[in-house]
């Protein structure tokens, strides 16, 4: 059996195309693109069904899966393409949008997916395609060509369909089809319906301890259970110590095969039925499905069941606190779980048949949500759908027997429900046929399907045409599979009733393969005038004479939200034909639901009214009374003057009908009479027009050939016109060019003048150069004998050597800054140091106190002397540097901005000194530098 791994791959097969046109040049090409990346199948022949017979294949993890799927919403695009085979030149002709939701790991059934925005807008085309998700068990890559045929599907019974199932088989709803699928969908092939049944329920109070309290919880009781994921409850009762409930079945649709059905009851758990009391469980029981899984059961002859009392068991929470019980006083429920095959749809009900044009009948729509509680009846309306429909309930007394349990039985049986029809009612046949769809006002075309339901006819499931048509903006197409008929039974005020209050209503629904289906708008037919049109009589089948109505209509489809708002139109035929009284009188709905034939003879006969009290002494029974019986031979009279009557209206019809035949026959030959006239004179007319044509036809060769001689001759006069006047215009070129190559001759002429005089102009300018620049010469070197020139050369040279020394004297600033810099962080560190020196030695050290201040002095004064030194030294430099400066200042000049400079850099310095903590104004190098600032001031005010 295959597992499920976390390598899978989405594999696209496209197999073929559809109307698309002819060409001999044109190739086909169709490109995927899924998350970026693109696959391209082969081109093939661009044909009306062009083969493309090619797999696909995207591979990728469960978890990128997920999040494409649902998170990204990443779509698979399909872009087809016509190759031109002489330009290579692509174009596109369409594209396609494939939902990566609706892939799944069971195969499907292609289906034809049509372009969108198509080139070929006319034609339709459109693409076969299959989607599924498969396992990547093989580390080699898919091969490019992966399309292969496909085998044949195994017999039943073979060991190869239990090898293509998967480990865990899960039940898949298909909310479209109305039913679960189980296993792969090649070999599900087979209808079953499981159903489960609660029969009864007996000692219930022993569920509930006397030290529980439900007050709190709701004073409702009922059961619940999950058939197939579907949450189903009972109706609630309120009394545990007598449970009175009607028996409830429930039932799903299952299709499968019976192999893997029997699989897939022996892999599922117990089947669970709690007892509730508002959100509390008060017992359960689990009822095992093995025994439907016996293989040797003929699900088509016998159905498979587990029925049977089941004892509830409390939950773990309360099992402490309930004794152990006799087996008498167990609470138990009774539960019939059973397994039938569905051959050809069980037909549920009688009374109605549907017909349909070119025999097959219409999808059935998806069938609603199951409700939370109902009867029997409810549920299985909901999920089993009929195809056909009972009589008019409003005019037929419904009476059904509930199915009863006597003492703890351990099935449950239901009487047959049965249709009493009254004497007065008539047989009447309703068609409705839908012919056309036109006018849209939509932007957009749409894929149109109508959907309508008329509750009067019985007819729960709505009636809805398929397939879809394609309606595009003004145009018109017609329905096919709209034709549907019913046959109900009803008596005529009512029917007349009904058709004047309740109009039908029909909707038309956009169904798209891609997106959900969207409510275009509704129509209302008006059933009131079909009654208001002529009567005709007709004879059916049976030899009986009916009466039939025919109304035709178009009427508008409006906006659901707008209703006065129009968006396409709707035309139809409807048809009611009364075929008279009904001559049954009692129709049985179903024969699978009738009582054993014991039980059926102790059954009570139904009726309608209420039973009468009965004198237990001499009973007189209705049908021996004076009155019954000459009723009763009044009746029998008036049936046969009724068939007395009948027979000599059939008789008139008989002869009025035969001569209605003769003089049918004898206009009909008047008629076939005055076609072979018709006819004669036809064709003498159509002799007549041939030789009309041919003269027409000569004649307008004759103006044809009339008509190119005169074309040539116009020709030749053009192009005779046209060389004279291009001779004409050359010779008149001709003139102007000898003229201007005259005119170019005098003007090279005077050029040339003019060349030689502007030469000699330059010559003597030449020589006038040569003798100013020799004297230049002579007085340039005079010049440099001058002693002003000589000052001159050595000014500039002084400029230069100032501006190099003011450039040294700014690095020699920069750097002293920088060392000043240092020299204040070295300082501040020194400070810190011997303050945290300070503080250990007086914690430390508190006895030597004295020895280390003595210690500590004389390690300040040599740091100090040190400093000073090493200050001098450095102020020394200084000063030199300064003298230096200032020599040179002198030689060149008093500069009262340099001055500035010195004098601000010295308020720095001592600053700098005075900040970090070890110099006082009293000591020698702030003295030195005050004295310095000082001559400064006095030598910037001097200068």
């Amino acid at each position: 059996m295959s597992t499920k791994t976390d390598q899978l791959l989405i594999v696209l097969s496209i197999l073929e195309g559809r109307n698309f046109p002819k060409s001999q040049r044109l190739s086909l090409v169709v490109q995927a693109s899924f998350d970026g990346e693109h696959l391209a199948t082969d081109p093939v022949e661009h044909g009306d069904r062009p083969q493309f017979n090619t797999e696909l294949a995207w591979e990728l993890d469960r978890k990128t899966l997920h999040q494409h799927r649902w998170l990204q919403r990443t779509p698979i695009k399909l872009q087809c393409f016509a190759t031109d085979s002489v330009t290579k030149k692509n174009e596109s002709v369409g594209y396609i949008v494939l939902d990566l939701r609706s892939v799944q790991e069971a195969k499907q059934d292609p289906r034809w997916c049509p372009l969108l925005s198509s080139k070929y807008n006319k034609l339709r085309p459109a693409l076969l395609l299959s989607m599924v998700l498969e396992n990547d068990n093989k580390p080699s890559e898919p091969s490019p060509d992966r399309f292969k045929a496909r085998k044949a599907p195994p017999r039943q019974g073979s060991p190869a369909v239990l090898e293509l199932l998967p480990e865990k088989l899960e039940a898949v709803l298909i909310p479209d089809q109305g039913y679960h699928q189980i296993g792969p969908a090649d070999h599900c092939s087979d209808m079953f319906i499981l159903s489960v049944t609660l029969a009864f329920a007996t000692k219930l109070e022993q569920l509930i301890p006397s030290t529980v309290k439900l007050s709190a919880e709701g004073s409702e009781f009922y059961f619940y259970y999950s058939l197939l994921g579907n949450d189903i409850t009972s109706e609630p009762f309120h009394n545990l110590l007598s449970p009175s409930f009607d028996p409830e079945r429930s039932s799903v649709r299952i299709r499968s095969s019976k192999q893997v059905l029997q699989t897939f009851l022996s892999q599922e758990p117990d089947f669970e039925i709690h007892l509730c009391c508002g959100s509390r469980s008060l017992g359960s029981t689990n009822i095992s499905l093995s025994v439907l899984a016996v293989g040797s059961v003929d699900l088509e002859s016998k159905a498979a069941a587990v029925e049977g009392a089941f004892i509830l068991k409390p939950p773990n929470r309360t099992n402490k606190m309930l004794p152990a019980l006799p087996a008498d006083l167990q609470p138990t429920v009774g539960v019939s779980v059973t397994l039938r095959r569905d051959v050809a749809t069980q037909k549920i009900h009688t009374g109605k048949v549907l017909l349909f044009e070119d025999s097959p009948p219409p999808s059935p729509p998806p069938p609603p949500s199951p409700p939370s509680r109902g009867t029997e009846s409810e549920v299985e309306s909901l999920l089993v759908e009929p195809q056909t429909g009972l009589p008019a309930a409003a005019d037929l007394d419904l009476v059904q027997t509930e199915a009863t349990a006597d003492g703890g039985a351990s099935s449950v049986s239901v009487s047959a429900p049965k249709i009493l029809i009254p004497p007065s009612a008539h047989h009447y046949c309703f068609s409705l046929d839908f012919r056309t769809l036109g006018g849209l006002r939509l932007t957009h075309s749409i894929a149109a399907t109508l959907r309508y339901t008329y509750q009067f006819f019985s007819s729960p499931a709505p009636i809805m045409t398929n397939p879809p048509v394609q309606l595009q903006r003004n145009m018109e197409v017609s329905l096919p599979q709209s034709y549907c008929a019913f046959d109900f039974a009803a008596l005529p005020q009512h029917l007349q009733d009904t058709f004047l209050k309740v109009p039908l209503e029909v909707e038309v629904w956009h169904k798209d393969a891609n997106s959900r289906d969207q409510l275009i708008g509704q129509a209302s037919i008006q059933l009131s005038r079909l009654l208001m049109s002529e009567r005709s009589r007709f004879q059916t089948s049976m030899g009986q004479q009916g009466w039939r109505q025919t109304y035709q209509e178009r009427i508008p489809v409006l906006k659901p939200q707008h209703p006065t708002e129009k968006v396409a139109e709707l035309s139809f035929v409807a048809t009611l034909e009364d075929l008279g009284f009904v001559k049954t009188r009692e129709v049985i709905l179903s024969d699978s639901l009738q009582l054993p034939a014991n039980q059926a003879a102790n059954r009570p006969p139904a009726s309608t009214l209420d039973p009468t009290p009965v004198v237990p002494t001499a009973p007189v029974l209705p049908r021996d009374t004076l009155e019954y019986r000459t009723a009763l031979e009044l009746e029998r009279w008036k049936e046969e003057q009724e068939d007395l009557f009948d027979d000599e209206l059939r008789k008139k019809e008989v002869s009025c009908m035969q001569a209605l035949a003769g003089e049918l026959k004898k206009r009909e030959k008047e008629r076939e009479a005055l076609f072979r006239k018709k006819a004669t004179e036809y064709n003498t007319f159509e002799e007549q027009l041939r030789k009309t044509l041919l003269d027409l036809e000569k004649r307008e060769k004759h103006l044809a050939e009339a008509e190119l001689e005169a074309q040539r001759l116009q020709r030749e006069l053009r192009a005779e016109h046209d060389l004279r006047e291009l001779q004409e215009s050359r010779r008149r070129l001709q003139q102007e060019c000898e003229h201007r190559v005259a005119l170019e001759r005098d003007r090279v002429r005077l050029m040339e003048e003019e060349r030689t005089r502007l030469l000699q102009q330059i010559a003597d300018g030449e020589s006038r150069y040569k003798q100013l620049e020799k004297e230049f010469q002579q007085y340039r070197e005079q010049q440099n004998i001058k002693p002003e020139f000589r000052l001159q050369t050595e000014v500039n040279i002084l400029s230069l050597e100032k501006v190099e020394l003011e450039r040294k004297l700014e690095s020699t600033t920069k750097s002293k800054l920088h060392y000043k810099q240092q020299w204040g962080r070295a300082l501040k560190e020194l400070a810190r140091f011997k303050q945290r020196e300070q503080e250990n030695a007086m914690m430390r050290l508190k006895k030597q106190q004295a020895e280390l201040e003595a210690l500590k002095l004389h390690s300040l004064a040599t740091e100090q002397e040190q400093a000073v030194q090493q200050d001098r030294k450095e102020l020394e430099d200084i000063r030199n540097d300064l003298n230096r400066l200032k020599q040179q200042e002198e030689r060149l000049g008093p500069s009262s901005s340099s001055a500035g400079e010195h004098l601000s850099r010295l308020y720095e310095e001592r600053d700098t000194l005075l900040r970090t903590g070890v110099y006082t104004h009293d000591d020698r190098i702030i003295s030195e530098l005050n004295r310095q600032i000082l001559e400064a001031s006095r030598e910037r005010e001097t200068a």
